[in-house]
């Protein structure tokens, strides 16, 4: 008969699993994995290259992505007459910064004030104007925020920090493939001699989603 096994000196279970939880929390998503398997498959068979890959994604995270909307947000914020220009018909207003693409074609802006605060989600599945704001982030298409952003519009701020106060109306805009949102946030104070390069540098992906408001935080009081 086989003795009973004891853990090693100093073995500490809670401890072992601590840190296996750990290890696996850091290991890429299910999805990611694939993507990398079928990326490693086209490229050993030489039917796509990597530098090519690598090339479009440095394209949406840098160039495509949402630098364009903050450039868009920032002329808009600079001035008045592109503004109620963007507001009116958002795809013509980015046609003339050359930004237009499939998924801006059909685009509506929507404007945050003191009394409105917007959000924007694709409840059924992630519909994103990607030619302006680049890769959808993953918590965009988890199921959990395409169902409460509905739901529990100011509990899922909140949860990205955001507590608004009870007087400010929430609005949630649902994305279809049909019709895609941009949040055109408020200007920040202090930003009045700013340029429109210095200003688009403070506008961030999430505050044109809706789920951040403030923009300039690092300004000085001063301006």
């Amino acid at each position: 008969m086989a003795k009973d096994s004891k853990p090693a000196p100093g073995f500490d279970a809670g401890k072992v699993a601590e840190i296996h939880q750990h290890l696996h929390s850091h290991l890429p998503s299910e999805s990611a994995l694939r993507v990398k398997a079928l990326e490693t498959l086209l490229v050993d068979k030489g039917l796509v290259n990597p530098k090519t890959i690598d090339a479009w994604v440095e394209a949406y995270t840098e160039e495509i992505g949402p630098k364009r909307g903050a450039m868009v947000v920032a002329k808009a914020c600079c001035d008045p007459e592109y503004m109620a220009r963007l507001l009116r018909d958002a795809p013509a207003a980015i046609d003339e910064l050359g930004f237009l693409g499939k998924a801006t074609a059909h685009l509506k802006v929507v404007e945050n004030t003191d009394e409105v605060h917007n959000l924007v989600v694709c409840t059924l599945c992630s519909c994103y104007p990607f030619s302006i704001l680049g890769i959808a982030p993953p918590w965009y298409k988890a199921a959990a925020y395409r169902s409460r952003a509905v739901r529990d519009p100011r509990g899922v701020l909140a949860e990205f920090g955001l507590d608004l106060d009870v007087d400010i109306e929430v609005h949630v805009w649902d994305s279809t493939a049909e019709l895609r949102y941009l949040v055109l946030p408020q200007r920040p104070e202090g930003t009045e001699d700013l340029s429109e390069e210095e200003l688009a540098g403070l506008v961030s992906r999430n505050s044109m989603i809706g789920t951040d408001r403030e923009l300039g935080e690092n300004i000085e009081a001063d301006g």
